[in-house]
Parts: structure tokens; sequence; C-alpha cells
């Protein structure tokens, strides 16, 4: 009789957990908060430790065969240990956790907290939302919050994309990755190493953090705060990050760039510095933007442009400065050749096809600069209205009632051609109104002047040597003895006026064709009525230094 009431006992606690794949009956707990409902199992066994430890042995023929539940929260595994009073749970082989079927974990091991609903994860465990899969050996996973964490190393693959750190947070609501210590992001396009990563598996955005190194096709990029749209290759960065690739490097406070586009902004005391210290060019700027596959640069808000030369670099600034292949405007533009042959470079049979194809890169350039043009070198300044230089044939012209000043000679017309020979002033053309002044001497105020249609003049060592007026030039001289006194001024009229220079000073004077002139004692003639037609000394537009063409 005792005997089969303990049978009896025994099945109807069998009946009540309905172990044989029942399909829910929940198990008593005293412990606060939702209880963990026992789904299905193939074998059963319960064991009373004591008052508070009550120890359900759940077990199955296959893998995953018992199925435990908690709210909208599956469990299954091959076997598990249940305590029903403190409503936990440990859980051993191919242990699997389907949040709400909206986030799916993997093990080998898992101790769960059904109050707290608090998972512990150990041995090959995997989390996946549909969009990434982490892996690591120890996992904590929070079921409410949807909060992952592991701290002894993980790995993230999303498609194409694979991050690796040692400690790593996930947030299911937002699908946000926080990685932490030797942060390691690898896709077919980019790398990057940090120690602070943020990466969302939904837009395929990583975030910085921290000082930051990512590797970028042929780019090099230093940051500590931006993102970069992995998907849409789309960044954003901030505090002064720098870019740097094999023949440039680029500063600024904020970029802006798109590398499906080739587009690129750069914002705030922005640098571009070329690494080519013999032929390249720097440019600086409060905003700069880039075409990369147009290899086009458009500087506004202050530009400065340095064109390389060894120490006397050749600074222009302007409103805006533009510089893009000439190539490419070529193709839109006729360029008139102003030189005999339009390259003035003599390209070696004996070196390399490489270095060919970067002489040619190098010099297929051009720069075009609008309003408010200054041109500052040690041996010439210029100031205009707008500029166009080609690195091809080494030629800045300038226009619209354009200045250079050379030494002690200031010449001015309303088009001016300035030919440079390894970087320094060679030639100088200047058409219409031509008209070229300087100071008799330092210490008065009586101007040599020349006027012409055209003037022309020609430097040997970035010093002036020559000046040609033609066309219904005229002159203005004044006569100096050996101990520097005047000794009378002439001012003439002829076909052609040419002048040889010495010192920078005038030397010899030659006039040809239908020369008219008077000679007039310093005391006997009105200097002012001499001075000749738009006659206009302008100093004080001169640039005098490298920052005096910064200013407005």
């Amino acid at each position: 009789m005792i005997r089969s009431l303990k049978w009896l006992t025994a099945l109807l606690l069998l009946l009540t957990v309905n172990c044989s794949y029942a399909q829910r009956n929940p198990v008593d707990t005293v412990v606060p908060g939702k209880q963990i409902n026992i789904i299905r199992a193939l074998r059963y066994s319960a064991v009373k430790v004591d008052s508070v430890t009550n120890l359900i042995s759940l077990a199955g023929d296959k893998s995953g065969d018992v199925v435990l539940k908690q709210e909208n929260t599956w469990i299954f595994a091959d076997s598990i240990v249940l305590n029903s009073l403190q409503n936990m749970l440990e859980a051993f082989g191919n242990v699997h956790i389907n949040d709400a079927d909206s986030v799916h974990t993997y093990a080998q091991y898992l101790k769960y907290l059904g109050k707290e609903k608090k998972a512990y994860l150990k041995t090959k465990v995997k989390l996946t939302d549909g969009k990434g899969v982490l892996t690591t050996d120890d996992l904590d996973y929070d079921v409410t919050l949807k909060i992952g964490v592991y701290r002894n190393g993980g790995k993230l693959v999303d498609k194409k994309t694979t991050l690796t750190s040692k400690e790593g947070y996930y947030y299911g609501e937002t699908k946000d990755v926080i990685f932490k210590q030797n942060v390691h992001l690898v896709d077919p396009d980019t790398k990057v190493n940090t120690d602070t990563l943020q990466y969302n598996t939904n837009t395929k955005i990583a975030t910085f953090t921290c000082p930051s190194i990512i590797y970028n096709e042929s780019r090099v990029i230093h940051t500590r705060d931006g993102f970069f749209d992995m998907k849409n290759k789309r960044g954003t960065l901030h505090q002064r990050s720098l870019i740097e690739d094999s023949s440039y490097t680029f500063t600024a406070d904020d970029m802006v760039f798109d590398d499906s586009t080739g587009l690129s902004e750069f914002i705030g005391n922005a640098v571009y510095r070329s690494k080519d210290t013999a032929e390249g060019y720097d440019l600086v700027a409060n905003n700069i933007k880039t075409n990369k596959k147009k290899s086009a640069m458009l500087a506004t808000q202050k530009p400065l442009l340095l064109i390389k030369q060894g120490k006397d670099s050749i600074f222009v600034s302007a409103d805006t400065l533009y510089t893009a292949k000439l190539s490419d405007l070529l193709k839109t533009r006729t360029i008139p050749n102003i030189r005999d042959t339009m390259s003035k470079r003599v390209i070696k049979d004996t070196i390399s096809d490489k270095e060919k194809a970067k002489e040619d890169s190098t010099h297929d350039k051009f720069i075009e600069a609008f309003y408010h043009v200054k041109i500052y070198s040690d041996s010439l300044q210029a100031v205009g209205d707008s500029l166009f230089y080609s690195m091809q044939d080494s030629v800045f012209r300038l226009f619209k009632e354009p200045i250079a000043w050379a030494q002690d000679n200031q010449i001015s017309g309303d088009t001016i051609y300035l030919y440079l020979q390894n970087k320094k002033p060679e030639r100088l053309l200047v058409f219409e109104n031509a008209m070229a002044l300087s100071k008799a001497d330092s210490s008065s105020n009586f101007y040599n002047q020349m006027k012409g249609t055209i003037i022309r003049a020609e430097f040997v060592d970035g010093q002036i040597n020559f000046m040609q007026a033609k066309g219904n030039a005229e002159n203005v001289y004044y006569g100096l003895d050996e101990a520097k006194h005047f000794t009378g001024v002439n001012k003439s009229e002829a076909e052609i006026i040419e002048i040889n220079f010495e010192d920078n000073k005038p030397k010899k004077i030659v006039w040809r064709n239908n020369l008219t002139g008077n000679a007039y004692p310093m005391r006997q003639v009105n200097h002012e009525e001499l001075k000749l037609k738009n006659f206009k000394w302008q100093d004080e537009r001169r640039p005098k230094s490298k920052y005096d063409i910064l200013a407005n």
C-alpha cells in the first residue's frame, strides 16, 4: 500500500511538469519575478536539497531537446538543471537562447537568473541579431535590456567586415556594439586600429571616440572624433584629423568625404601639403573642397597657395583659388601657346616610365585665382583681379589692371604674363597701357618712367636685366653722376625704347625709330608735368612679405 502511494505521487509530479513533451505548466517559486516554465523534456528527475533549493534535472535524446520559456525568451539545450524555487537554471550542451525572435545566442554552457533575466554564457558563444555575428568564449547577456558584454576577447563578423577587441558591449535595441582595447576593424577597403570603436550592425557606421588610425585605399587617416559609413563609404571627422597619401597630407578642424563620389570638404584651418618638395605646392584655407576623381581643389575663405621652389617659394592669395588637371581643362578650353614650346621640360630617355609618368602628373596642373589676387616671392611681387597659372609652361597670367614689382621696378598694364624658369622670374610681358616705373633714387620723389603698348622685361638670376617698350613708347629718365647727384632729366618718345640694367638700375638706354625728346636741367622743369599719362605709384599695394598677402 505504501509503495503504491509513492508510485502514484511520482506519477502526479511527472504529469504536473508534463516532462514528456509537455505544452506548458509553470513550476512554483518563492522568488519574485516571471516564472521559468518547462516546455519540453524527455527525462526528468527532481531533488529537494533544502528549503530554498529544489533542483529539477531535465534531459533529452538529441541536441536542443530540452525547452524552457520565460515570457518571450526561449531556452534550448541538451540538458538543464532548474532551481524552481530560486527561478534560475544551468544549461549544458548546444545552448540556444531565442530572445523574442530578435536576438539569438548560442553557447555550450549557460547560467540563467530568471529574476534578473540575466544570462552568463561560456564556451563557443555566438550572438546574432540577423545583421552581424558576435563570437566569444565568455558573454554576459541581459535579456531585459538586450545588452551583451564580453571581457576576454571577441569578434564581430558583419558580412565582409570583421571587428575584434578584448572587450565588447552589444546593445540589441540600437544594434550598436562598442569595442574596447586593441580594437581592429578589417573589410576589403578599410582597416582600423584604435582603442575604442562604436559600430552599428544595422547602419554599418563606425564611430571613433579616441585616437584612431584608418587605412583606407591608398590613404592613412589619423582621427580621434568622427564616424565612417562602411556601407556608403562616407566619413565625417573632427578635432584636426589628418589624411596622409603617398603624395600629400591633409589636415583640418573638420572633414567630410564621400569615397563613392570622390568629393570631400575640409573646414577650418585646412592645410594641404604636397610631399614633392621640389615641384609640388601647398594650399591653406578655411574651406577647401576636393574632387579626387578629377584631382581638383577649390579653396575659399582666405586661401593661400605656396608653390615650392627651394628657399624662394611663391605665395599666392585670392578670394578663391582653384586647381585641377590641365589635360582635363584642354578638353573644354583652348589655352594659347605662349612659349616657343609648350613645355620647357626636357625628359631624358634614360629615366624610367614610372619617373616619366610622375613628371607628367606633376606638371599636369593649372591654377586659377579670382579677385584680389596677390603674389609674393623674394624676387617678385604682384597683384591683380584674376590669375591663371599652368605648371606645364610655368607662366602666370594676370588680368584686369595687374601690377608687378621686381626689386625697385613697378610694372603695370591691362594683362601681364610672368614667365618662370626654375620657379624664378625669367621674362615678363605687359599688354596694353603698359607702364614701368622706378624711383630715380631712394631719397627723392623723382621717378624713371617707361610706357608703351607692350613692355617686355627679361631677368637674370631673378633680377631685372633688360626692358623694352614697344608701340608709341615714351620715356622719362633722370641722370645721375658717380656721386649719385642728379645731372638732369630726359623725356623722349620713339617706336621702341630699350633699357639695359645693372644692379637693378638703368645702365644704358636705346631709342629706335622716330626718336623725339628733350633734356631739362633739374631746376628748370616742372617734374609733375613730366609724369607720363596715367602715372600712378602704387607701392602701398605691394605685398611686402608672405604674411602681407593675407591682409585685406
